[in-house]
C-alpha cells in the first residue's frame, strides 16, 4: 500500500495538470514530484501518467488510482478544514465550469459579491460550450443546462433549479404564417415541424410534456446557433420559430427598457416576441452541478451554498 502522501501529491498533481503547477501548489521542488511519482509508479508497478512535453495524460491505472483516492483525499482534507474553521475562513483556489452564455451579467454579480465576502477564495471560471464536457479532474464543479437525464459520467450531479421553456414567434415571419399561429388556440407541438425553427443543435429534437409522458418533435430550420442570445435576435428578425427559457425574454426585455429605440443591423425597430400558445407544454430547462467527490472541501461547498442561496433572487 502507498502512503497517504504518496496519493495527496499524485492527486494534486492531476488536479493542477501540470508539474509545475502542482509544485507551486505543494510548495515542493518540480524535481522532488517527478522523483516521488516515479517512486509510486514503481510500487504499483505501472505507469500511471503519459507525460510528454506539451501536456500530461492519465493512463487508465492512473485514472483507476485517482478516481479510487480522490474521495479519501479530499474526506481527510474536508476534516482537517472543518476542524480549522473556527479560526480561518474557507480559502483556496476555486475552479468552476461554466456553460457558454450561462446568465453572464447575473453570474458575474453573484461571484462578485462572494469574493468580497470570501476575500481568501481565489475563483478560475471558464466556459464551454455543447453539452456535458468531458471529465476533467482541475474543476471543482461544473454547471450543466440540460433537458433529459444526464449521460453517465464520471462526475457526482445534482439538480440546483428548473427554468420554464416557451415556443416564441415574430410578427415579422410571414403574415399568413403569424395569422395562422395567432388564429390557433394551441397549436399541437407535432405542427411545429412544419415551420422553419432556430435551432440551438443540429438534429436536435424539442421535447414536449404530455401527461406523465415526454413527446419528442423533430424540427428542422434554417439556422443553428448555440447562443441563447443569438438564438433570441434570430428570432426577432423573424427568422424562424424559436425555443428559449422564459428568463431569457424576460431580461430581454429589461434591456429593451433601459436602451430605448434599440434599432437591428438592417435598421428596423426590434419587435417584441409573442409565445406561442401550445396544446403540451415544452420541457422545463433544469440547471445541475457537477462535482468530483461526496466530500467536498470548504471552499467548494462554501460557494455551492452561497449560489443556491443567492441566484434565485438574482433571476
Amino acid at each position: 500500500m502507498s502512503n497517504l502522501d504518496d496519493l495527496h501529491l499524485f492527486v494534486s498533481l492531476v488536479e493542477a495538470g501540470s508539474f509545475t503547477a502542482a509544485a507551486k501548489d505543494l510548495g515542493i521542488a518540480k524535481s522532488k514530484l517527478s522523483r516521488r511519482l516515479v517512486l509510486l509508479e514503481k510500487k504499483l508497478g505501472c505507469e500511471l501518467l503519459l507525460r510528454t512535453t506539451r501536456k500530461q495524460e492519465l493512463t487508465d491505472s492512473g485514472r483507476l488510482l485517482f478516481c479510487a483516492s480522490k474521495e479519501h483525499i479530499d474526506a481527510l482534507t474536508k476534516v482537517e478544514e472543518e476542524l480549522s474553521s473556527s479560526l480561518h475562513q474557507p480559502q483556496g483556489k476555486l475552479n468552476i465550469l461554466l456553460p457558454l452564455e450561462f446568465f453572464n451579467q447575473i453570474i458575474s454579480t453573484l461571484i462578485g459579491d462572494f469574493l468580497s465576502r470570501y476575500p481568501k477564495i481565489h475563483l478560475h471560471c471558464q466556459h464551454y460550450s455543447g453539452s456535458v464536457p468531458e471529465f476533467d479532474p482541475k474543476f471543482d464543479l461544473c454547471f450543466v443546462l440540460h433537458e433529459q437525464a444526464l449521460p453517465t459520467t464520471n462526475w457526482i450531479a445534482k439538480e440546483l433549479l428548473s427554468f420554464p421553456q416557451s415556443i416564441y414567434y415574430s410578427p415579422t415571419m410571414s403574415s399568413k404564417l403569424a395569422s395562422k399561429l395567432l388564429q390557433e388556440k394551441a397549436t399541437k407541438p407535432e405542427k411545429l415541424s412544419q415551420h422553419d425553427c432556430i435551432l440551438e443543435e443540429e438534429g436536435q429534437p424539442w421535447h414536449f410534456r404530455n401527461g406523465d409522458k415526454i413527446e419528442q418533435v423533430n424540427v428542422n430550420g434554417r439556422v443553428v446557433l448555440s447562443s441563447p442570445e443569438m438564438r433570441l435576435r434570430a428570432a426577432e428578425q423573424g427568422l424562424g420559430l424559436c425555443k428559449l427559457p422564459d428568463y431569457v425574454l424576460k431580461n430581454s426585455v429589461l434591456k429593451s427598457r433601459l436602451i430605448k429605440n434599440r434599432v437591428l443591423k438592417d435598421n428596423s425597430q426590434a419587435q417584441s416576441l409573442q409565445r406561442l400558445s401550445l396544446s403540451h407544454e415544452s420541457v422545463a430547462q433544469r440547471l445541475s452541478v457537477l462535482y468530483q467527490s461526496r466530500h467536498v472541501a470548504s471552499k467548494t461547498r462554501t460557494f455551492l451554498d452561497y449560489f443556491q442561496s443567492h441566484v434565485g433572487q438574482l433571476l
